[in-house]
């Protein structure tokens, strides 16, 4: 789950750790109250998206009055912001944070985050923060230090001195920095958190770290222990279809694709993907119901895959273990009973009860296109979509 920035903030800030005074607003005229009210000579008006690459595309703006604050909601409030990660759709702007603007001395940018190939959580930084890091890292990566961090241990204070002297601070600016990586692995340690960064961590004029902004995104298998984080949660920020889906207990996944997918355990259903994209197709979705679903979890799936107006084709892979063939059958058999399905079904059935399961399938007169092999399978559905064009 990921957060607002002014939510991330509101996290970094029970933490100890100094954000700007704002406030958020949903209309041109609280824009402007919320601008008196911190009684400031300048603001930043900030787009609230779950999208990187706001400042490039115009969805952080400077004012320097109240008026000038209305404007600029005005401007913003309601409308599509396109940003280099939000695709072409952009993402709508449903509210906005109103904040003090602070005189910058320095950017560095910190993280702390998952290290998936070495199964470690990493420690990031840069003293070249701000909104071009990702042109750093692409382009001058000795500008980026990691310390990696052992999990019983957690991350040491002579691990974040570590990464200050290599990012070549003053002596006046260590402590302060190393007290705010440290909090920030805090926050993530105690959060669960899959991410924790804030770019840019600025030195004030006054000489204070302030985070200018941040990015949090909670690890949702924890979320059920973080009783008080799930409130963050804004079911506007998440995809119907995704929504649909956690409310069933299906993992779901959205894409930009048209073949969708249902499969059984998360290594088959990314080979399933892979094979699609293999065959000159685009996946629709990734969607795992487990090797444990029963008849309701699997007519939900389905449900959610023929709701979706981009899939023109679904593929159903299973491999019958703890789910038998004849269950999902089952499943799929019902929720035809009750669903209007007017694309094209391949199915590819394999283990426990196989022949019972096609044998219900064919009985349930479905018209479904059968397979005997993945790679057949993923072809079939292709071939549907290239007959329709």
């Amino acid at each position: 789950m990921k957060l607002q920035e002014y939510q991330a903030k509101e996290l970094l800030n029970r933490a100890g750790m100094p954000v700007p005074d704002g406030e958020v607003v949903t209309t041109p005229d609280e824009a402007a109250m919320a601008f008196e009210r911190l009684d400031a000579e300048v603001a930043v008006i900030k787009a609230q998206v779950l999208t990187g690459g706001r400042g490039k595309a115009g969805g952080v703006q400077t004012v320097y009055s109240a008026d000038e604050a209305k404007e600029a909601a005005l401007r913003l409030l309601g409308k599509r912001l396109v940003t280099e990660q939000s695709g072409p759709d952009g993402v709508v702007v449903k509210n906005i944070l109103v904040e003090e603007g602070l005189t910058v001395e320095k950017e560095y940018y910190v993280a702390v985050t998952i290290d998936r190939e070495k199964a470690l959580p990493v420690a990031i930084v840069s003293a070249s923060g701000g909104m071009e890091i990702e042109e750093v890292s692409r382009t001058q990566p000795e500008k980026v230090f990691r310390e990696y961090i052992e999990p019983v241990f957690g991350l040491q204070p002579y691990q974040a001195r570590k990464l200050a002297y290599r990012m070549g601070l003053e002596h006046s600016e260590i402590a302060p920095f190393v007290d705010a990586l440290l909090k920030l692995h805090v926050i993530f340690l105690v959060n669960e958190l899959e991410l924790a960064e804030v770019n840019p961590l600025v030195k004030t004029e006054d000489g204070e770290l302030v985070a200018l902004d941040a990015k949090i995104t909670i690890d949702d298998n924890a979320l059920f222990r973080q009783e008080d984080l799930q409130f963050f949660q804004d079911s506007a920020d998440i995809d119907p279809l995704e929504a649909r889906a956690r409310a069933a207990g299906v993992n779901y996944i959205k894409l930009k694709g048209n073949i969708g997918c249902m499969v059984n355990g998360a290594g088959l259903a990314m080979a399933t993907m892979d094979l699609i994209k293999a065959c000159g197709g685009e996946p629709a979705n990734f969607l795992d119901v487990g090797g444990g679903a029963g008849k309701e979890k699997i007519r939900a799936a389905l449900g959610i895959l023929v709701a979706d107006p981009q899939v023109e084709a679904v593929l159903i892979n299973i491999f019958g273990g703890i789910l038998r063939c004849d269950v999902l059958a089952e499943g799929i058999a019902e929720a035809a009973k009750t669903l209007d399905i007017n694309v094209p079904l391949v199915v590819r059935l394999e283990g426990t009860n196989r022949e019972e399961g096609i044998e219900i399938l064919k009985q349930a007169g479905l018209g479904i296109t059968f397979a005997r092999g993945m790679r057949e399978a993923g072809e079939v559905a292709v071939s549907f979509l290239r007959s329709n064009a």
